[in-house]
């Protein structure tokens, strides 16, 4: 039997200020609306998120300034779709407004096979891998994208999945 896949994502970003900071009120009124959107989105999976329905109250990173958004989806196209269009795009040609320009990798993809969700900490694992040996069947970005690992036998992500 073969390994159906689906597509994990992060995406990071260091806020310039606290969520409650008048500066950041344009990105806090959005949220609700920009997670329902991907929560009804063609080829949605999950999403990492407290009972508040975000995941702003988490705390992944050091810096409490960084927040994470973590997700699950059917494919590569489903996301691209997504992230690329509509009310998202418009939020996203708005980041500089509210997030800090960063070194290294801001966001991470990589295949789980169906049924496992990534963790905070392997999600934090891919963007380290990506950072340290750049984009690979195990973990890649939009600009580079790899196909299903149905051809390529186990994708490492899993390992490191399975490992945290």
């Amino acid at each position: 039997m073969q390994t159906q896949y689906h597509l994990a994502q992060v995406n990071i970003g260091k806020a310039i200020a606290p969520l409650t900071d008048p500066v950041m009120q344009g990105f806090v009124d959005q949220l609700d609306h920009i997670n329902r959107l991907a929560d009804n989105s063609a080829g949605f999976v999950w999403r990492l998120q407290t009972e508040k329905g975000d995941a702003t109250a988490l705390q992944p990173f050091d810096d409490p300034l960084i927040i994470m958004n973590l997700s699950v989806w059917t494919s590569f196209d489903a996301l691209k779709n997504y992230v690329y269009s509509g009310d998202h795009l418009n939020v996203l040609k708005e980041r500089k407004n509210w997030f800090e320009k960063t070194q290294g990798p801001i966001l991470a993809l990589w295949w789980m096979p169906v049924g496992q969700l990534p963790t905070p900490e392997s999600a934090r694992a891919m963007l380290e891998k990506l950072q340290h040996d750049g984009p690979s069947q195990d973990v890649f970005s939009f600009a580079r994208p790899y196909p299903t690992p149905s051809s390529l036998g186990t994708p490492a992500a899993a390992t490191v999945n399975a490992e945290s």
